[in-house]
């Protein structure tokens, strides 16, 4: 671009930006003619997809601000138009309730209101829940109240910068194709914040009912008359979950939970974590401290806006005396406690997770089906009873709420830790019995943070045109390029191998859909004879990890 077209674009969207933080900010780029900066900010538009907006807040159409939400809520709402919602519909057929939530980062109540304000102006009805609150709250109101569409704005658990916006239809589900598609052509035709209009009032603010409601509904994920003494050291991560999940807890009689009190209220500076993710190294290192002093038998995280679960178990030869569970253990876990319970219906998960769950399923007779990775399709599976992936995610109550859920996913583990503890066992325990019965199936993650997205467009094409033949030293006896589709699964960017040998793995790698990252999911299992052979079988298993890590990135060139 052209510096006097630059200027000239960014002089167009300064007139319209209707936020004074983000008119000075570009007026100064402007005046001080930052034109790298400028060309940043400038270079195109933030894209609206299946996991909504996501991005680094600041001005301009690359950022996340009050100008790009405003194009985006005017986009939903004429496509919720489109399909016959609305007092402006070419043929109205309801009035259109669309409810938006939000959670505690910066500018999210302001998003919030601009998506009201838009949706009201645009012939919708819309109601806002009372207070920054987690994001399966905003997802069971949808349902709850018979909206339309819901609206989260939150960047779950990305850097302090970042902000989000995410949507989901009326079946209280996140957007799928071709939703997505059909609402991005109704944002890319808005010419001119002018022509947007902007209600003054006419939406509602919702009280506690609806939280009240979503409470009550927690109770149903436990088993009636089940033990609930397990202790639980606790962190919300400086996000939306401490308040609800207390109450969740109260509720359940379980005792109440010890906080990491450094993080337990909301901050959008997130100040005791270089990312607000109970997966990346050091966040959890509170946890690990007060966890030292009381003693408790698990701790439980909760990423900024509550829709995750990360627990740790004590352990003695891990540094901090503490080991964060992988999300597929605690996956596997929920799922052998839900058959324990009698558990009914499809258990499913995304492809990326362990295939430890089909075996689990299996063996109880249940119905068991992959995903696309998301909960947007996990939560579409009919007849789901269950449903999780591995980066932390777990929909336990879907009639409920048909996403992943970090309050309910906290109350199942707890009330299965206070099952095992009356046994005088403990999480770890039960993961042996599966190591026993099914194998052991171990995961690991080669995950690799990138400035340029090029960096992931080369590597894939790296492995597209020469693809590995051998991993870890294993042969690989099929690659399948998931961007061709199949019967089964819609396509998507990435690909799947699998290997044979001394033992069976698999690798999926994929570009991520909320970060700039590329994601390379590992697993491989190892047979177990007998409980003395899970030393053996835990080392063997982390000596193929960690050579299937080396020799992946070695032919992906990374």
């Amino acid at each position: 671009m052209q510096q006097q077209d630059l200027i000239a674009r960014a002089r167009t969207w300064l007139a319209e930006d209707p936020d004074p933080e983000t008119r000075a900010e570009l007026a100064a780029l402007i005046e001080g003619e930052r034109l790298d900066e400028l060309a940043a900010r400038f270079s195109g538009t933030l894209q609206f997809g299946t996991a909504g907006l996501r991005g680094e807040l600041g001005a301009g159409p690359m950022r996340m601000n009050r100008a790009v939400v405003i194009r985006a809520a005017a986009g939903l709402a004429a496509y919720l138009r489109a399909q016959g919602h609305g007092e402006y519909a070419p043929h109205p057929k309801s009035s259109g309730l669309v409810v938006i939530g939000y959670d505690a980062r910066y500018k999210s109540a302001d998003f919030a209101r601009d998506t009201a304000a838009v949706m009201v102006a645009a012939g919708l009805r819309a109601a806002v829940l009372p207070r920054p609150l987690p994001t399966p709250v905003l997802a069971f109101a949808i349902r709850e109240l018979g909206a339309v569409a819901g609206v989260e704005v939150t960047a779950s658990h990305n850097p302090p910068r970042d902000n989000g916006y995410k949507v989901y239809l009326g079946d209280g589900s996140q957007i799928v194709p071709p939703a997505d598609v059909e609402i991005a052509a109704e944002i890319a035709a808005i010419r001119s914040l002018y022509d947007v209009p902007l209600a003054e009032a006419g939406w509602a603010t919702l009280g506690d009912e609806v939280l009240n409601a979503y409470l009550a509904r927690t109770d149903a994920v436990l088993t009636e008359g089940s033990p609930r003494t397990a202790e639980v050291v606790y962190t919300a991560m400086h996000g939306v979950g401490k308040d609800v999940l207390l109450a969740a807890f109260a509720r359940a009689g379980f005792p109440t939970p010890v906080l990491v009190a450094e993080q337990a209220e909301p901050d959008p500076a997130f100040p005791t974590v270089a990312f607000p993710n109970p997966e990346e190294p050091g966040a959890m290192d509170l946890s690990f401290a007060t966890a030292r002093r009381a003693a408790p038998d698990l701790i439980i995280a909760n990423d900024p806006d509550a829709d995750r679960c990360a627990v740790a178990v004590p352990d003695s030869s891990a540094a901090a005396g503490w080991r964060m569970l992988r999300g597929d253990e605690v996956g596997a876990l929920l799922a052998a406690h839900l058959v324990r319970s009698g558990a009914r219906g499809t258990f499913a998960e995304s492809i990326v997770s362990s295939s430890l769950l089909g075996r689990i399923a299996d063996a109880a007779g249940l119905p068991y089906e992959e995903t696309l990775t998301g909960f947007k399709w996990i939560a579409r599976v009919e007849g789901l009873r269950y449903g999780y992936e591995e980066a932390l995610g777990y929909c336990v109550d879907p009639d409920g709420v048909r996403d992943k859920d970090g309050i309910t996913a906290a109350l199942l583990v707890t009330e299965l830790a206070s099952v095992l503890k009356e046994e005088g066992r403990e999480l770890t325990d039960l993961l042996d019995d599966l190591a026993l019965e099914h194998g052991l199936h171990a995961t690991d993650q080669l995950s690799v943070r990138v400035d340029d997205l090029g960096v992931i467009a080369e590597a894939l094409r790296t492995l597209r045109e020469q693809p590995p033949t051998e991993l870890a030293g294993l042969r690989v006896t099929s690659a399948e390029d998931l961007s061709e589709g199949s019967a089964k699964l819609p396509p998507t960017d990435g690909l799947r191998y699998y290997l044979d040998g001394e033992f069976t793995a698999r690798v999926i790698v994929r570009p991520s859909g909320t970060e700039p990252k590329l994601k390379c999911y590992l697993e491989v299992v190892v047979p177990v004879t007998g409980a003395d052979g899970l030393p053996a079988a835990r080392a063997r298993a982390a000596d193929l990890l960690a050579a299937l890590k080396r020799d992946f990135a070695t032919a992906a060139g990374l």
